[in-house]
């Protein structure tokens, strides 16, 4: 049986449903991703699996163990699964030290190769008043972790965090795996946060899970536009202009558009005069250029390291058969 098992899992608040029917497994040590937009359903799924949120129907079994909502225990949820949520709260006028032994149930040793790996253990003498906003938020997560669960769930980590400490949450995160051997799911809206971490990826739209997959066959083939535009930058080329594409292997179904991805084309110098697209802006991203192509009568956005194209002049668009999909 899976270590984590969603059954049929819908939340109905207000008459209105907004989990509707979601299952999956999750094994050990496999990091999962929930995306989607605002309003979607992410964070009343992820209560859910925490037992905060009573669900309307379907069960979560973890560890063959069945976690109980607040209508099925005066304490919901089990000691095993902790949440962090993006409001999380410490209390005031405390050194962190004492916030974290109050609840801790670890063996010194433990706990101080926890403190470590949350990248805290500097932080222990000084109160909670003289904390940054990611300091703070390190110690909440070492907070739940002195309880010992096996299940870390988190909602948006990274938001409201500046890039310095977003980055060392973001390796906390993955320390917190694999040193500590818990197993996390992470609800993220950015998709860089959570492409080269999740070993599967859910997309939940308006409550229902639309698409699910590895990271590299939700971003490259999206199941429509919603899943595309959540994991980064896409064009949708209509029949007439991908038809010009150069060397484009197939055509679409009658009812299916072309998708690429812009680092996914190729942008050549015009070699006859037939061949009219033009650059109309280029713009420095630091480690990359957008390129805007006008062809026939839509823009196209390239991707590319390329520096000795100017904006005015005449090129081409090519693409390779393993980048095309239609949608």
């Amino acid at each position: 049986m899976a270590w984590l098992k969603v059954d049929n899992l819908s939340k109905n608040i207000n008459n209105q449903l907004v989990v509707n029917n979601i299952q999956f497994t999750q094994e050990q040590n496999q990091p999962i991703a929930i995306a989607g937009s605002t309003g979607s359903g992410k964070t009343t799924l992820l209560k859910m699996i925490a037992g905060l949120v009573q669900p309307t129907t379907g069960t979560v079994m973890f560890n063959n163990q069945k976690v109980p909502g607040p209508n099925d225990k005066l304490l919901p949820g089990i000691k095993d699964i902790a949440y962090l949520s993006q409001h999380f709260e410490l209390r005031n006028n405390y050194f962190v030290h004492e916030i974290l032994e109050m609840s801790n149930k670890l063996h010194i040793s433990e706990a101080k190769n926890m403190y470590k790996v949350c990248r805290v253990e500097h932080l222990l003498k000084r109160k909670t008043s003289e904390l940054s906003g990611g300091e703070k938020q390190r110690i909440a997560l070492a907070k739940l972790l002195t309880t010992n669960p096996k299940l870390l769930l988190l909602d948006e980590p990274f938001s409201n965090l500046d890039m310095v400490h977003k980055n060392l949450m973001k390796q906390v995160i993955t320390d917190i795996g694999k040193q500590l051997n818990v197993t996390c799911i992470m609800i993220s809206h950015e998709a860089a946060d959570i492409l080269s971490w999740a070993n599967e990826i859910l997309i939940l739209q308006d409550g229902n899970l639309v698409q699910k997959g590895n990271p590299k066959q939700v971003y490259q083939k999206p199941v429509n536009q919603y899943v595309a535009s959540l994991l980064g930058e896409y064009n949708i080329i209509n029949h007439k202009n991908a038809a010009g594409f150069t060397r484009l292997p197939q055509q679409p179904q009658n009812d299916k558009q072309l998708m690429l991805r812009p680092e996914h084309i190729k942008v050549e110098r015009a070699t006859n005069i037939f061949q009219k697209d033009t650059i109309e802006k280029i713009l420095f991203w630091g480690s990359y250029y957008t390129i805007d192509v006008l062809v026939n009568d839509q823009l196209i956005r390239v991707k590319t390291l390329r520096t000795d194209l100017q904006e005015g002049e005449r090129v081409f668009l090519t693409v390779d058969a393993a980048d095309i999909w239609y949608i």
